[in-house]
């Protein structure tokens, strides 16, 4: 996702906004959750020219569809993320803070959003979704819905203590 900036210039103070739908990227998502791809991503941003390079400030909005990771319904709801991201235009000294791969940069007056909307995206979902904080999932013996069956339950015997179950019989011989 390239946007061409060569508009801005490298004149500090000049600014333009973008307000457009993109399709959304592949792998946008964790395992249970994410964006589907080519899915419509609203980016209202603002691009600014400063001295270091190319600041791009705003919003995505993008609905997030994925299944609860206890009952395993279906879910989807918009998700709407601040991006804020600085550019460096090529040649310029990277900073003593970062690394000079984290740094992003502008290149032939194209800046790339993609890796910038990955970040803001993937670290707003939540790494175990639910579709309620009291969803009661699955049962781990027969996978039946525990919403649906209330009280539902097993006999489950440890396997270690079984011959001793035998013990307990009243129809036991000596």
């Amino acid at each position: 996702m390239m946007l061409d900036v060569k508009d801005l210039g490298r004149s500090p103070g000049s600014m333009r906004t973008l307000t457009e739908h993109v399709p959304a990227p592949s792998d946008l998502g964790v395992a249970l959750i994410g964006v589907q791809e080519g899915s419509d991503i609203e980016l209202d941003l603002r691009l600014e020219a400063v001295h270091e390079g190319i600041l791009v400030s705003g919003t995505a909005l993008a609905e997030v569809t994925g299944e609860c990771g206890r009952c395993l319904d279906p879910l989807a709801y918009d998700l709407e993320v601040n991006v804020q991201e600085l550019f460096f235009y090529e040649g310029a000294l990277p900073s003593d803070e970062e690394d000079d791969e984290e740094q992003r940069r502008v290149e032939h007056d194209l800046i790339d959003l993609e890796p910038v909307l990955r970040d803001a995206v993937v670290t707003m979902l939540p790494f175990q979704p639910v579709c309620r904080e009291d969803c009661q999932g699955l049962c781990s013996e027969c996978g039946a819905r525990l919403e649906d069956e209330p009280g539902h339950h097993h006999e489950v015997v440890d396997p270690r203590w079984a011959a001793l179950a035998d013990l307990a019989k009243p129809d036991r011989q000596n």
